[in-house]
Formats: structure tokens, C-alpha cells, sequence
């Protein structure tokens, strides 16, 4: 496909009223945009827990199948029960997938501003990403600095500000120091190299040797492993040490969030001279960013009085800092794209690829380490 061409293949899901999701491939028009709006062939576009969350939902991947085509693959995957009651506010409706991305922009409305992109690589956050051509306003544009790919640019809104965001709302918060799980993420390496540079303690909650020595390689200094016996004894030491009585959490169920507070009571009380039936005075909270265990967050006894359990979104977040904190954000990510907010990628897929049912079943497993990368005009 030329890019003078005004139609492009989108990636749609949509969960079904008899029960079950279907992933798809469409064609769409391209709109030709108006004064303040540039058209981007998208080159790279990520695959984050964010995107999996709208694409497959609560569909038992395991259960999927293919049809449809080669070049128009289909998979189909069962919905439990409880998963339609979820899901109900979309269903039967046909929903394109993609939060960021980045490419070249091919065409531009008659604003200066729109003008001054064409050509230019830019990265973007507008949703819809998952298709070859993307409409955009030009707020929505950032423009890459020279010699940056699309790659470079793909990743760099989504993890990148949520990063500084986690930063950003320990100070605003008065906490001195963090705690981050499912720590040897494309995030959580980000995190490590904010923390490091900007002298921030950040201790950080792994569950496999190899994520360890992932982190250990940057130069993580606190990192405790979850699967270990010590588990416990090691956590409440690095929270001692650190003092840090905020944690970022993306794993959401089971006990982790729970232990967390327990460890961090349990830090807090090791140079208490004086018993209180409440526990430690010391505010200590996590905030579930993420789901990749959907079983209910469990708090057991143990945790005092002064604790908090709390849902963080990027969104809203962005919203509370305002124009100049985001503008602040901004310049940091384009000053350290390759450095600091590097991502790396185990695959780069094309859209069909992405609709391959062991391609797919790959990614959808959120291990550490193994992010995808779309080009929605690979091979084209």
C-alpha cells in the first residue's frame, strides 16, 4: 500500500453478545484532515498490558481459534459468565485497539502547525493505533528529535510518563522513597534509571533469578525476589533501609499488595520504643496500576492503621499536573529517548502476524521481558 492511498487495515475487537471475542482485520477510509490535522503511516505501535486489557478482555485465550484467511485472519476466544457481566458496556460493538505509537506523517492539514510536520517523524498518544494510517490532531503529535526511529518513538507516552508519574506522586505525596513490582519491566527499567539519576531509593519486587540479574545489570541497587523463602525478611530490611512507604503495584490479586504493607509496618516499628495497639503513625500506601493477577487483592491483619489501597491511571494523573508538568514530562522523554526511556522489543509482528493464534497467545502472557512491537505496514 502507497501512502497516497485511502484506505488501511485496522485491527478491531469486539465481544460478542452469544459470548465470545472476535479479533479481526478491516478496512477503513483515511479522512483527510482538516486546518490543525496530519495523517501518520504507523511504523511501530506497542503492545502493553493496557492495549491487551481492550483486545482480548476477559476472553480464555487458551480456549481461542482460528479462521478466517491469511491475509484476513479471525480468532475467536470464549467469554465466562462472569467475564460477559464485565464486559457488558461493549458489547457487540466493533472497537479499534492501540493507545501509542509513531511513523511518518504523509499528509498535513493547512495550519502552520500541520504544516511544519510533514514529513517529520512523530510519536503519538490517540488511541486506533493498531492500523496503518492514523488521523490525528496535531496536539496529539510529538515530533522526534533527528535520527530517531519510529521504534525509538513507539513507547515513548505510555510507559516513559507513567514512570515519572509514579516519581512524580511520591513528592507529591511527601513519600521519600519507592517500592515497584513486576520491577524488571520495559517500566520498571525505566523507573530504576529515573530513580538512579535522580537519587531517588526505589526497592524493587521481581519473581525469577533472570529478572534479577536483569535488574542488577542497569545498576539496580535494592531488588528482592518474591518466589524466595526470605521473601519477607529481605523485603522489610530494604523497606528499613530505603525507608519507603509508597509502592507502585502491577500484579493487582493475591497477597503481594497486602504483604507489601505488612513489611512496610513492620519496618517502621523496628526502632519504635513505645507499643501502640494502631501501629505505626507513618502513612504507608500502594497503588494498583496494573492487573496481571485478577484474583481479589488480599489484606491481612498486620498492617496498623495507617495504610491505604488505591487504584493510579496515567490519565487522570496527567490531568492533575497540568499543562506544565506535562510539558515538563515531555522535554525529559525527548532529552533521554534513547538513554533512560530506551524500550526494547522481543518481536517487531505485521497486523496479520498479530492475529497468528501462538503469535498472539505469546504476547498475551505479559512476561517480563518479551514486549512486541507492530508495524501495521510491515511488508507492505
Amino acid at each position: 500500500m502507497s501512502d497516497n492511498q485511502t484506505k488501511g487495515l485496522q485491527l478491531r475487537s469486539e465481544v460478542k453478545s452469544s459470548g465470545e471475542l472476535e479479533l479481526s482485520l478491516v478496512e477503513v477510509e483515511t479522512p483527510e484532515p482538516g486546518p490543525d490535522e496530519v495523517v501518520i503511516r504507523v511504523d511501530a505501535t506497542p503492545i502493553n498490558p493496557s492495549d491487551l486489557g481492550l483486545l482480548v478482555g476477559a476472553a480464555d485465550m487458551s480456549a481461542a481459534t482460528a479462521g478466517g484467511t491469511s491475509d484476513r485472519p479471525v480468532i475467536t476466544a470464549p467469554i465466562s459468565e462472569p467475564g460477559m457481566r464485565a464486559m457488558k458496556p461493549r458489547l457487540d460493538q466493533s472497537l479499534p485497539v492501540g493507545n501509542e505509537g509513531a511513523g511518518v506523517v504523509i499528509k498535513a492539514g493547512s495550519s502552520d502547525a500541520a504544516k511544519a510536520l510533514m514529513g517529520k517523524m512523530v510519536a503519538v498518544l490517540g488511541g486506533e493505533m493498531y492500523q496503518q494510517y492514523r488521523l490525528l490532531n496535531v496536539a496529539q503529535c510529538m515530533e522526534l528529535p533527528d535520527g530517531a526511529s519510529a521504534a525509538d518513538g513507539a513507547s515513548c507516552y505510555v510507559n516513559p510518563l507513567t514512570s515519572l508519574g509514579m516519581t512524580e506522586t511520591m513528592r507529591l505525596e511527601g513519600h521519600t522513597a519507592l517500592v515497584h513490582t513486576a520491577a524488571a519491566s520495559n517500566l520498571g527499567q525505566m523507573l530504576n534509571k529515573i530513580c538512579l539519576k535522580d537519587g531517588i531509593d526505589l526497592v524493587n519486587i521481581v519473581r525469577k533469578p533472570e529478572q534479577e540479574a536483569i535488574l542488577r545489570e542497569i545498576g539496580a541497587k535494592h531488588i528482592v525476589n518474591s518466589s524466595s523463602d526470605t521473601f519477607m525478611k529481605d523485603l522489610i530490611a530494604a523497606l528499613a533501609e530505603t525507608g519507603a512507604t509508597l509502592a507502585f503495584d502491577a500484579i493487582g490479586g493475591g497477597p503481594l499488595a497486602g504483604q507489601i504493607l505488612v513489611a512496610m509496618e513492620a519496618a517502621a516499628n523496628l526502632n519504635t520504643k513505645e507499643y501502640s495497639r494502631y501501629g505505626s503513625a507513618s502513612h504507608k500506601q500502594v497503588y494498583i496500576y496494573g492487573r496481571l493477577d485478577l484474583r481479589p487483592s488480599e489484606i491481612p491483619p498486620g498492617v496498623g492503621m495507617a495504610w491505604g489501597v488505591g487504584g493510579w491511571l496515567l490519565t487522570p494523573f496527567l490531568q492533575r499536573i497540568g499543562s506544565d508538568g506535562r510539558k515538563k514530562f515531555r522535554e525529559r522523554v525527548l532529552a533521554e529517548l534513547k538513554t533512560t526511556f530506551a524500550s526494547h522489543y522481543t518481536q517487531e509482528i505485521s497486523l496479520t502476524e498479530a492475529l497468528q493464534l501462538p503469535v498472539l497467545q505469546a504476547y498475551n502472557e505479559k512476561a517480563t521481558g518479551e514486549k512486541y512491537l507492530i508495524n501495521p505496514n510491515k511488508g507492505v
